[in-house]
């Protein structure tokens, strides 16, 4: 068995594992790069393992965030025409997140054209979408559905089960046993794993008692959240803050996941009267999309959250939602001066609508930044953290002159003690660990924290590219 680690090694972004067993190649996730000028070219080269992408035999999908699934639709336009395996749930939310990925690319394509004729200047150093809108539908007809619980067997001498991993709606660790190459070797891969005692979604399913081979995120491996009231707190505070200021709170985030946690902890603090009637409005087509597929996949929604739905449907008047739509009422959002609270899409502020009210919002500072999820280097969001003065929207200066809080306990991350907590249901140590999906300093502190407190000897970070044999 071989697996070579293609992504999210030393970084948070393009989740990609490539397993060779016997005649069989197979990925975990197809993820996009994101953040800084290195995404594009690491997306490129992202799907060149050295033979044709045709000899994939299947992928197994954990969840639908983009940096999991969002090269899929390049595999597909490459000549794989192989099966996709993912929950019904994730399958759902792809259907809006791949085209939806595949329509900003072709936008910030024509933007750049656009302001490059006007400077009269030609089209060369323009990049090409990595996929097109058409070229994404055709990657959603590969999707086949694995329910959690229940083994499939995507070949002869490969048996998976998803579980539940409470991060996003659908989202799945996955059991991977391998029967081809002799004794038989299980595998477990953890995607991202969610917080237990949350909002929202089920607490992620316990881990199995025995694993050959785990690979382990470590988004937040080195830090601890802030607890659930001490985070209330900070948002009671930041929408206080904008209410008594008169401006609006604007808060950038993942349309998947974190919009609908967002409204929830909003729509319970005014349940509770620790916030007053408030208008919210959700200007993402996406996160709209999403919610309704939340909504749609109740069964995956803890009876806390089922609860809340069902107050806010009776009480409108205090908890006043309004999904915006065309794009139309989104721009006539940024006349509203004061009393707005915006959730938009980017949750990085890369991209989409969340650009257009910073640049509205940023400058004013009567008005509020609400960042509430993990910001990865190199991009918009990570600057307005770190406390930038001026920053650059559209090709334009912007004055960051607004508060800017940050909200860590919103995470759909396990912190380092979520992770230890779940690894600590192993009955055994793996006979590898692998640590991914983190920075470098957080995966680092990781596995010094896995040898620390769980004793385990083999666990150590993969290098970008490497190939390990089993």
């Amino acid at each position: 068995m071989r697996l070579s680690f293609l992504g999210a090694v030393g970084e948070v972004t393009g989740s990609c594992t490539l397993v060779e067993t016997g005649d069989i190649r197979f990925l975990v996730d197809c993820g996009m790069f994101q953040g800084g000028q290195e995404a594009r070219p690491k997306n490129l080269r992202a799907l060149d393992f050295g033979f044709d992408v045709r000899e994939i035999d299947f992928v197994l999908l954990t969840h639908a965030h983009i940096d999991h699934s969002g090269l899929l639709p390049r595999l597909s336009m490459l000549g794989y025409k192989g099966p996709i395996y993912a929950t019904p749930a994730t399958i759902d939310l792809l259907e809006v997140l791949l085209p939806d990925s595949a329509h900003i690319q072709e936008k910030e394509t024509e933007w750049q054209l656009r302001h490059r004729h006007r400077r009269g200047k030609d089209e060369r150093g323009v990049p090409a979408p990595l996929y097109t809108v058409i070229q994404a539908l055709a990657a959603l007809k590969l999707l086949q559905p694995a329910a959690y619980g229940a083994t499939i067997e995507p070949a002869e001498t490969v048996k998976v089960c998803f579980h539940d991993a409470g991060h996003i709606l659908g989202s799945a660790w996955l059991e991977v046993t391998l029967t081809g190459e002799g004794k038989p070797r299980k595998l477990v891969f953890s995607g991202d794993l969610g917080m237990s005692d949350r909002p929202v979604l089920h607490d992620p399913e316990k881990v199995v008692p025995q694993a050959d081979v785990l690979l382990i995120e470590s988004t937040y491996g080195d830090r601890l959240h802030r607890s659930l009231p001490e985070t209330e707190d900070e948002i009671v505070a930041a929408c206080e803050r904008t209410r008594v200021a008169g401006g609006n709170l604007i808060i950038p985030s993942f349309a998947v996941g974190r919009t609908q946690e967002i409204i929830y902890m909003l729509a319970d603090l005014v349940r509770r009267k620790r916030l007053k009637p408030l208008k919210v409005y959700v200007d993402s087509p996406m996160a709209n999309a999403a919610t309704r597929i939340t909504l749609a996949h109740q069964d995956l929604l803890d009876p806390e959250t089922r609860e809340l739905i069902a107050w806010v449907d009776k009480h409108p008047e205090k908890m006043r939602l309004e999904f915006v739509a065309d794009v139309e009422r989104s721009k006539a959002l940024n006349e509203i001066r004061s009393g707005a609270v915006i959730i938009s899409a980017s949750g990085m502020c890369e991209a989409g609508r969340i650009k257009y009210h910073l640049r509205e919002n940023l400058p004013r500072s009567e008005c509020t930044i609400m960042i509430a999820g993990f910001q990865a280097a190199g991009t918009l969001g990570r600057r307005l953290v770190d406390g930038a003065k001026l920053v650059h929207i559209f090709g334009e200066p912007v004055p960051v002159r607004a508060r800017i809080y940050t909200v860590g306990g919103l995470s759909a991350h396990a912190d380092q003690a979520a992770l230890l907590k779940w690894l600590g249901g192993f009955h055994q140590p793996p006979g590898q660990c692998f640590v991914v999906h983190g920075e470098a300093g957080a995966s680092a502190n990781f596995v010094e924290a896995i040898k620390a407190q769980l004793g385990w000897s083999e666990v150590r970070l993969p290098t970008p590219g490497e190939v390990v044999t089993r």
